[in-house]
């Protein structure tokens, strides 16, 4: 379900009136569609739907994947402690994070799962915890992704523990009797089917190597379209192939392997719209650009700015006049030249002209596609604009909000008067 299915005038109007604009908007029906594709991946020896919490943390976001059964991928101690105050059970939660977090022990103790990922990790972790349960992250030399800002495999990748270190492995984890689990891998961000076979492969010859292991998480990095001519992983296509794959390994080892797979984009990308307005426009002239300049930018989505992504977006004129088309740069409201939402695919730094209906200042604009990545990776309170609302349309069309605008004040509430 993409924005232009849920965001009409009238809803727009609606969402003005409670907390105004820039805000994001979530869907609730596409919420629930989203986390009933991902609970039916196909799996051989059962499966762990985890959501990658980092997409998008909201608590009513974790509460709701919750209710419908899915487990929870931290990428920090504190996205464990947000998640546990969410109310999420930390018997559900796993941990995957580039920084081990000094209350790693207490946070075991309480429940959580870790897939240490690196080597120094290891050690920390089989020094503190001898004879405990243990996920092994490896970076298996295969990554994907539309950008290397969204690889996240291969020699280019810091995360996991390098393939070639596996005797090291095993000897650290024999000496600290360490129980390894599960082994865990992420690849990025991809939708090519054989590029996942290949993966499994990999990862499967690294549960051979560990006798113990009965669970094999794939990570995410299911790849979903946001604007026309980009490719959405049809994840059936890939859990069949992949279902294949772990039956022959059956068949040939005995062990019957579970899978877990952890997605954040897949489940809320196209769940989402940032509504903003358009509060200015002007031009460059015949040999220039038209500009419209939205009370959003970079403050809400930096992912055009940092990968040169694109996002669907609409004119929702604010009166029932007649328009036609323009082409235009769309700018957000920071003082900064790289705050564009129209950027050329994959460079951020070169622009690409939309064309749209007609604006008018005062119209409403959707951003879509601004499910993952946005709130969680916005710009905060950068040329000290507050961080914006966001509201649940809820199934039977009621608007709840789900994080109110941010006081001004508390944008400066934590400095410390010394002058």
């Amino acid at each position: 379900m993409s924005a232009e299915n849920f965001i009409t005038r009238e809803i727009a109007e609606q969402i003005q009136s409670k907390v105004g604009t820039p805000c994001y908007v979530y869907s609730e029906a596409a919420l629930r569609e989203s986390a009933a594709q991902v609970l039916a991946f196909p799996n051989a020896f059962g499966l762990t739907a985890r959501y990658a919490m980092k997409a998008s943390p909201n608590s009513n976001i974790l509460r709701l994947f919750a209710s419908m059964g899915l487990h929870f991928d931290a990428s920090s101690g504190y996205e464990v402690r947000r998640a546990i105050a969410a109310g999420i059970d930390p018997k559900r939660i796993s941990l995957s994070t580039q920084e081990l977090p000094e209350d790693f022990v207490s946070l075991v103790e309480a429940g959580i799962t870790v897939n240490v990922c690196s080597l120094s990790q290891l050690k920390r972790f089989g020094i503190a915890l001898p004879g405990s349960k243990v996920g092994l992250r490896f970076n298996p030399g295969l990554g994907s992704g539309g950008t290397q800002r969204t690889n996240v495999g291969g020699p280019a990748s810091s995360f996991g523990i390098w393939h070639e270190h596996l005797e090291e492995v095993q000897e650290l984890v024999e000496k600290c009797e360490l129980d390894v689990f599960r082994i865990h891998s992420h690849i990025g961000s991809g939708s090519d089917p054989e590029v996942w076979i290949r993966v499994v492969s990999m990862n499967l010859d690294l549960v051979e190597a560990f006798p113990n292991v009965t669970h094999l998480n794939l990570g995410g990095g299911y790849k979903i379209g946001r604007i026309e001519g980009e490719k959405t992983t049809d994840l059936q296509v890939i859990g069949q192939k992949m279902k294949v794959e772990f039956e022959e390994f059956a068949a040939r080892t005995g062990r019957e392997i579970h899978l877990e797979v952890e997605p954040g984009t897949y489940l809320v990308a196209n769940c989402t719209a940032i509504l903003s307005r358009i509060q200015d426009e002007t031009s460059t002239g015949e040999d220039g650009y038209k500009f419209l300049k939205l009370d959003s930018g970079m403050t809400d989505n930096t992912r055009p700015s940092m990968y040169g992504a694109q996002h669907p977006m609409w004119v929702l004129p604010a009166d029932e006049s007649e328009r036609g088309e323009e082409d235009y740069i769309v700018v957000g409201h920071c003082c900064e030249s790289g705050d564009i939402l129209t950027p050329a695919p994959g460079d951020p730094e070169a622009l690409s002209p939309r064309r749209l209906t007609e604006a008018k200042i005062g119209d409403y604009f959707v951003v879509g596609g601004a499910g993952a990545y946005c709130a969680s990776m916005a710009a905060k309170n950068y040329n000290s604009f507050p961080e914006s609302a966001e509201v649940l349309l809820r199934e039977g069309g009621r608007i709840a909000v789900i994080r109110e605008r941010q006081p001004l004040e508390q944008v400066w509430a934590n400095e410390v008067a010394v002058l």
